[in-house]
């Protein structure tokens, strides 16, 4: 298959090669980051956590078993482009309706192949994430996109990315209230299997899902920094003691910052579906699906208990308060396609529902 050259040009001046593929952009900008899982590239395409990001694939080869309808997280990918070492022109899975790069075409995704990948992530782990740009315009242009490209430092992604309106999954049993900072649509299918289900935009006030009668408050997934999003930590710190909270990835963060912790930007993130993560009240150790740039502080949430700890670099991935009702993890317990070693998670959140007053509507 012919294709354009194209380069990668990072902030800081170092430039990759390649070939362009996927949709068709001079110059693609966005902070790059890498993801270390070595199947489920559909699931991260379409994970709205990765707003305003590029994704650069560590596992050699990409769109093997192509893409179909039921694998989406969202109804269409928010990340700023992917880049890979080898991106397979030719699908096998009889699951398969549409090859990946048909798949990047339709959503206008631009993709970068034939790149070094493992030059790539070595940088990126020794300089950091950081702004890139992409595409076939010249490398002069492409250094100056890349200067002037902004990174996820106090943005708010979250505004980008959630839904417009409610919606309601599910039937009967428990009623839960879901934030939707940039849900993916696997961690709704596992709420709907504990009861009623209503997803709400993130600017939705605490009088109103209080309105809703909910048995829990869950805080989901979302793209950037949380400390930009101020409106959802009041929100949630209004919610704080009225209702069982649940809590997961940037749901975390925003959770352990309404109980007056504080949280800050890893060097690159951790992203990938092999992460080890260690269960501290039982020392059983959970390999686990992650997406996620910024982390909780340690020691910096008042009456919480630090319930998983990351075994790569020590990061808090769970903690559960004390005082109230609450608890969250770092990592991604519903993980499609896998690993699935967390999703006693979820059963976790029914327990608590039905600890609380209201609880025996189930």
């Amino acid at each position: 298959m012919s294709r354009d050259p194209a380069l990668l040009v990072t902030a800081d001046g170092t430039v990759f090669a390649g070939e362009a593929a996927g949709a068709a952009h001079p110059v693609a900008t966005g902070e790059l980051v890498f993801n270390t899982a070595m199947s489920g590239y559909q699931e991260v395409i379409t994970d709205p956590s990765y707003a305003g990001q590029v994704v650069a694939f560590t596992s050699t080869h990409i769109g093997n078993y192509g893409t179909n309808a039921e694998d989406d997280e969202a109804p269409a990918p928010h990340c700023r482009g992917i880049v890979v070492c080898d991106l397979t022109p030719e699908p096998s899975n009889w699951r398969s309706t549409e090859g990946l790069e048909d798949f990047l075409v339709r959503h206008d995704i631009p993709a970068l192949t034939g790149v070094d990948t493992r030059r790539l992530t070595r940088h990126v782990r020794q300089a950091g994430a950081m702004p890139c740009a992409f595409g076939t315009a010249p490398e002069a242009e492409l250094r100056a996109a890349a200067a002037a490209a902004r990174g996820t430092d106090g943005l708010d992604l979250v505004s980008g990315v959630t839904a417009s309106a409610s919606t309601t999954s599910g039937a009967g049993g428990l009623r839960i209230v879901a934030f939707d900072f940039g849900v993916k649509a696997t961690m709704v299918r596992q709420l709907a299997e504990l009861g009623t289900v209503t997803v709400v935009p993130a600017g939705t006030s605490a009088d109103d899902v209080l309105a809703l009668q909910p048995d829990g408050v869950f805080l989901s997934n979302g793209p950037g920094d949380p400390a930009a999003l101020t409106g959802p930590i009041g929100t949630i710190a209004d919610l704080v003691g009225r209702v069982p909270i649940f809590g997961i990835c940037l749901g975390h963060q925003l959770l352990a910052t309404a109980l007056g912790g504080s949280t800050y930007k890893l060097p690159f993130g951790h992203h990938g579906a092999n992460h080890p993560v260690q269960r501290l009240s039982t020392g059983v150790i959970e390999i686990t699906s992650q997406n996620h740039n910024y982390a909780v502080a340690a020691d910096s949430v008042p009456d919480a208990e630090i319930t998983h700890v990351n075994l790569n670099d020590g990061v808090i991935e769970g903690f559960r308060s004390t005082r109230v009702a609450a608890f969250s993890v770092q990592y991604h317990p519903e993980a499609a396609p896998g690993p699935h070693d967390a999703r006693y998670l979820f059963g976790e959140f029914r327990a608590l529902m039905h600890q609380t007053a209201g609880a025996g509507r189930a």
